[in-house]
This record gives C-alpha cells, sequence and structure tokens, in this order.
C-alpha cells in the first residue's frame, strides 16, 4: 500500500469531516464536540479481566487509533486536537497503530491518563456550548460534558456523515477485502484437501489474514454441512468430520474498516452433491445480478424484493416445487428459504450506521437497508438459500405440504445452506464490487482448476 497517497486520502477525509461536523454543529447549537476513544469493559463484575477494546467508531470515523482514554476535540475553523493518553503498564502493551498516515491531520497532546481532562477542557477554552459523543459516563463528567453526553440528534446527525464513503474510506474498505480473500481462498483449498474440524479452519483464516480473534470485524462464522442452516454458527465443531459443504462468513480490518465477505464451497459427489452444487451455481448468478442492479436511484428493499423473486425461480429450476413463482412468493415459500436481509451498510461497523432510519415492509422485518441507494454508499450483497428445519416444519405440516418435493429437501439438508456476499461501493454508472476484485468465485466446487 502506498502510505504517502493514504495520508494524502486521510487529510481530505479528516477535512470534509471538518466541514461537515462543523455544518451539524452550528445547525444544532453547538461550538464544539468531544469525541472519546472508549475505556476497557470487564468481562465480568466478578473479575478483573477486560475485554479488547472496541474503539467509539464515531472517534474511530477520525482516525484509526485503537488505545482506551482518548479524545478528539472537533472546533469549527480550527484544526482539531487530538488528547492522547499515554500510560505505562507492565502489565500489557497495547498494540500500536498499523501505519502512521493519519497523526499530521491533528494537533497532538499526550498526557497522562490524569492529564487528558485537563488538556480536554483546555482545548475548549473559550467555547461555548460543548457536547460528548461516548460510552464513558465517567469521562465525559471529567471533561465537564456530563450533562451533555452522547445528545441523539447530534449522534444521528453524525452517523449520517457515514453513509456516504470517502475516497479514503473505500481505500481502507478496499484492503480489508484484500485481507479477507487471503482466508477465503486458504480456507477453501483446506476444505478440499482434508477433513479439518471447524475450529481448525477457524484458526488457519486468522493465520491466513494475519489477525488475532478480537481485531476480527465480528466472529467468524465456519459451518460445515448441516451447520451452514444455523444463520450465526460460531460454536465450532472441535473434531473432524467429512461434511459436503463448507460455508465461511469471516472478514478482516484495515484502518478500523471491516470486509464483510461469505463463500460457499461443496465438494464430493452423488446426486445430492451435485444438486446441491447446482445450487450453488444458480445463486452465485443471482448474487451477480443482483450486484449489477445496486445503481443509484433504486430503492434498497426493491432489490431485496428481486432477490425474493429470483429465488422462487431457482425453487422451481432445482426441482424444489412446481409452484408458478407468483405463489411462491405469496405463500411465504421464498422466505422460509432466504429468511435474512439482502444486506446492510458497511463500514466502521459490520452493520453500519443510517441506511435503517426507515422502517421495512412486514414481510422483510430483518431487512437492515431501507435507503434509496446513491453513489459513494457501500453496502454487502447477500442472498442465502438455507434448509432450516425450524422454518420449513410449518410447510411441511401446512396445507400446501404437496407442493414442495420433501424427499429433495431431505436430501440437501445435510449440506446445510448458501450465503454468498459481496461489499460494494456505489458509482455513478456502476456499483464497484471490492470483493470480487479480489475474490472472483463466490462458490461452487471447492476442487477449482490450478487450485
Amino acid at each position: 500500500m502506498d502510505l504517502a497517497k493514504l495520508a494524502a486520502l486521510h487529510r481530505s477525509h479528516v477535512s470534509w469531516l471538518q466541514t461537515e461536523t462543523s455544518a451539524v454543529l452550528a445547525r444544532l447549537g453547538y461550538d464544539a464536540v468531544v469525541l472519546h476513544s472508549g475505556t476497557q469493559q470487564k468481562r465480568s463484575g466478578y473479575d478483573d479481566q477486560y475485554w479488547p477494546l472496541r474503539t467509539t467508531p464515531h472517534f474511530h470515523h477520525w482516525l484509526p487509533l485503537s488505545e482506551p482514554g482518548c479524545a478528539v476535540v472537533v472546533r469549527p475553523g480550527k484544526k482539531p486536537v487530538l488528547v492522547r493518553a499515554k500510560a505505562e503498564d507492565f502489565w500489557e502493551t497495547l498494540r500500536p497503530p498499523e501505519t502512521d498516515h493519519f497523526w499530521d491531520s491533528f494537533e497532538v497532546e499526550e498526557a497522562s491518563p490524569g492529564q487528558v481532562a485537563a488538556r480536554v477542557k483546555k482545548a475548549l477554552q473559550g467555547l461555548g456550548k460543548a457536547a460528548f459523543i461516548g460510552e464513558d459516563a465517567a469521562a465525559a463528567a471529567a471533561f465537564g460534558l456530563g450533562e451533555a453526553r452522547d445528545p441523539s440528534a447530534l449522534a444521528l446527525a453524525l452517523d449520517q456523515l457515514r453513509v456516504h464513503k470517502t475516497a479514503y474510506e473505500e481505500t481502507c474498505l478496499d484492503e480489508a477485502n484484500r485481507r479477507a480473500a487471503a482466508g477465503h481462498d486458504h480456507l477453501r483449498r483446506l476444505f478440499d484437501q482434508s477433513d479439518l474440524p471447524e475450529l481448525e479452519l477457524h484458526l488457519a483464516f486468522l493465520s491466513a489474514t494475519r489477525q488475532d480473534d478480537s481485531e476480527t470485524p465480528y466472529k467468524n462464522i465456519v459451518a460445515l454441512g448441516a451447520h451452514a442452516a444455523t444463520l450465526h454458527h460460531v460454536t465450532y465443531q472441535k473434531k473432524a468430520a467429512p461434511a459436503g459443504s463448507l460455508l465461511v462468513d469471516a472478514g478482516a480490518q484495515f484502518a478500523g474498516y471491516g470486509s464483510d465477505v461469505t463463500r460457499t464451497w461443496v465438494k464430493g459427489g452423488g446426486a445430492a452433491g451435485d444438486t446441491f452444487a447446482q445450487l450453488v451455481s444458480l445463486m452465485e448468478g443471482m448474487q451477480l445480478r443482483l450486484c449489477a442492479k445496486a445503481l443509484p436511484g433504486l430503492r434498497y428493499e426493491a432489490l431485496h424484493e428481486e432477490a425474493h423473486r429470483q429465488t422462487a425461480a431457482i425453487i422451481r429450476e432445482v426441482g424444489l416445487s412446481k409452484l408458478p413463482e407468483g405463489e411462491l412468493l405469496e405463500s411465504g415459500i421464498t422466505r422460509a428459504f432466504f429468511p435474512h436481509g439482502l444486506g446492510h451498510s458497511l463500514g466502521l461497523q459490520t452493520h453500519d450506521v443510517g441506511c435503517g432510519l426507515l422502517k421495512p415492509k412486514a414481510e422483510n422485518p430483518f431487512l437492515r437497508n431501507t435507503t434509496v441507494i446513491s453513489a459513494r454508499q457501500c453496502f454487502t450483497i447477500e442472498p442465502g438459500f438455507y434448509f432450516i428445519e425450524a422454518l420449513l416444519r410449518p410447510l411441511r405440516d401446512g396445507p400446501g405440504a404437496a407442493a414442495i418435493d420433501w424427499k429433495l429437501v431431505d436430501a440437501l439438508s445435510p449440506f446445510g445452506g448458501i450465503r454468498i456476499e459481496d461489499d460494494l461501493v456505489v458509482g455513478a454508472q456502476a456499483p464497484r464490487n471490492l470483493t470480487r476484485e479480489v475474490l472472483p468465485l463466490g462458490g461452487g466446487r471447492a476442487a477449482l482448476t490450478g487450485g
């Protein structure tokens, strides 16, 4: 990565943030805002161990520093101040920043933890009304902002600044996808060549992406066979056992920005294996068509509904039902096989903010993006197809049971399910698929030519 270019992009990013945040502050009647990095939380009130810090995203929006007790003071018309808490600790060493591309965008003041409040107050001196964004009420009180912690209107307005990504943010998301691709390709090869348990595959992904478990943007989902029918399967199997499918939903981070990528692979033969591989291929084609349709002006929920229309066609093509596509939609059958939303906003958080302010239709309760698609948005496209007994049982026991080929359902259920997920940045004319640039295939047979 060209760090000089990254530093220039970051300066432009902070300049844009300064302008936009200043406008928000003026509109809401504030003269400054203090963004707190966060405070480490205890794993339990009965213990003295702490979770690794998850940096406050509003702080992370300005710089990729994951250290507790720090603050960015944003003042309209002035360079932002970074008050960095520096503590000597012989028990633990903080992970240093991965790069140093961001320091020049701030007036940096280093202080002991006991001096941070005084430095923040100094930066606010002579200003009027200030707000505090962060979880730590004690820190807000120490800064003299206890009554101004997390004002909802300000927090919502700052969330909206994260909906459209700057060139700097797109570069970070690009790198996060590149890192995740190394892990996904490695697991595809391991799955093809061996019968490793899920835990070992999870650890292999961490090794290939060169990240610790606490650095991942979310807990990796590594699901062999029927486990893929659990949408968030994270209770890894520890004993090796043959499986005909592997679903991996796992990402990586760079500078606070995370990727969210899912791939589904098949191995082995037999009629059921061939049909499941056909189903993966059909889902792959559908996912690519949906990605291509992610253009400015289209409501994301309309894209979600298009996914269900195409799912109905797939159900018919593989022979799971002969019902007309309209009946498969109206009866809710497509939602039994595809129960979740098509995707979500992505950025500093895996399910990023700002794109779910409107309530979805009643039939789409889990849809996390309800915006009208616009340029510079970043979101995922992740259709799925699963054999979840709890969702299929009402159909199996219902009056329309004869409309579904239950023998085929039972034959495919040991493969669990399929999800194929890419990360997109919307362009004015076409979306940029960050994931496919580094991981061209979304699923299929694990044994590939040259693999």
